[in-house]
């Protein structure tokens, strides 16, 4: 189940489609990640991530290596795109917490958030890229909070 849940995510990467979404994660999953607000349901995942294709239309990843733990699976990818004309990139590290038919139920992803907003904040050409998105990143005062063990209550 584990090692087809990466295959599907690396597919899904490589030709990404928000309203694919249902084909790797459940209808209550939560999306935690650095630069946008959490989400807790498919629907509010799919416009989040509908957001984000508007900013970085040409946004595609690249699975590099992947790690499983019982129903604990980890992706290193790589995130490609065009901003302000330029290329853009950056690693990521997604954690996905999966149920028994091999949906997710939470997802967090890690990346240093940091050098990505100098690298936006550094090239006006994409300013107008990003207001016309309505994607509106946000770096985060605490880091995402752990997952919860499965049957355990999620923490907000």
């Amino acid at each position: 189940m584990s090692a087809d849940f990466v295959e599907r995510f690396a597919r899904w990467w490589s030709a990404p489609d928000p309203d694919r979404l249902g084909e790797l994660l459940a209808e209550d999953v939560r999306l935690v990640q650095p630069i946008a607000p959490d989400t807790f349901t498919l629907a509010d995942g799919i416009e989040a991530f509908r957001r984000l294709f508007r900013f970085l239309p040409d946004l595609t990843g690249e699975v590099h290596d992947s790690s499983v733990d019982g129903n604990l699976v980890f992706i290193h990818f790589t995130l490609t795109a065009t901003y302000g004309g330029r290329p853009i990139s950056w690693d990521a590290v997604d954690r996905f917490l999966l149920r028994e038919d091999g949906l997710a139920s939470e997802r967090v992803s890690f990346f240093d958030a940091q050098p990505l907003a100098l690298q936006m904040l550094l090239r006006p050409r994409g300013w107008v890229q990003l207001a016309r998105s309505g994607f509106r990143p946000q770096l985060r005062a605490r880091p995402p909070a752990r997952a919860a063990a499965p049957g355990a209550p999620r923490s907000s």
